[in-house]
């Protein structure tokens, strides 16, 4: 069975909903943040070296990366069904998707969260960082104009990865203007896969 080493609030929740999504049974192994430094636990260094979360361990592999966590299961369990054909014109546009959650999106997100923390220290650097959220979740938003999903009516592998970037820019304040964007998250928070996941992961804080 896989097991999961799940940390709460973190990026292993994408991975609870894709195994709900699967219909594939899984273990949670659970891991609680540090409560001063909201840090994860130095267990974690026992499973993978990096000590981060989301690590699977299936069949005897373990695999790190909540991305290649999501491409590792979705391919080996998901009967191609949650990626585009190689030969479809989708095809292109689903792989950026895919990078484009962690490879651009993620980044303002984490550095406005550390520069929020250093109060008037950061201030110089806010109006750079607003500036990159209001135009990588402002393409977000344009994209699911008219869409469900990032690809059409159902989600997809590119979904997964972007369910944590959703979250975590409605929590903290920065999609208020994204309409697109916030009823995409209403409809994944609806699947009762995505709230199988949180029962099993627990209470999922972003803010």
């Amino acid at each position: 069975m896989i097991k999961v080493h799940h940390l709460e609030n973190s990026r292993s929740q994408r991975i609870l909903w894709l195994l709900e999504e699967l219909g594939v049974g899984y273990e949670v192994v659970p891991y609680a943040r540090d409560p001063k430094s909201r840090f994860a636990p130095p267990e974690l260094k026992s499973i993978h070296p990096l000590g981060k979360s989301p690590v699977i361990e299936d069949e005897g592999r373990v695999v790190a990366e909540s991305g290649a966590i999501v491409e590792y299961l979705a391919r080996k369990y998901g009967g191609g069904k949650l990626f585009p054909s190689t030969d479809s014109p989708a095809h292109v546009e689903h792989l950026q998707w895919m990078h484009f959650a962690e490879g651009s999106a993620m980044f303002p997100l984490v550095l406005a969260l550390y520069v929020g923390r250093l109060g008037e220290a950061g201030a110089p650097l806010r109006p750079r960082i607003q500036s990159e959220l209001a135009n990588y979740l402002g393409f977000i938003d344009r994209a699911l104009a008219g869409r469900d999903f990032l690809m059409g009516a159902e989600p997809m592998a590119a979904d997964f990865m972007m369910s944590f970037v959703v979250e975590a820019a409605v929590a903290r304040g920065h999609a208020a203007d994204l309409p697109n964007l916030r009823a995409y998250q209403t409809r994944i928070r609806a699947r009762p896969a995505y709230q199988r996941a949180i029962e099993r992961g627990g209470p999922f804080r972003l803010a």
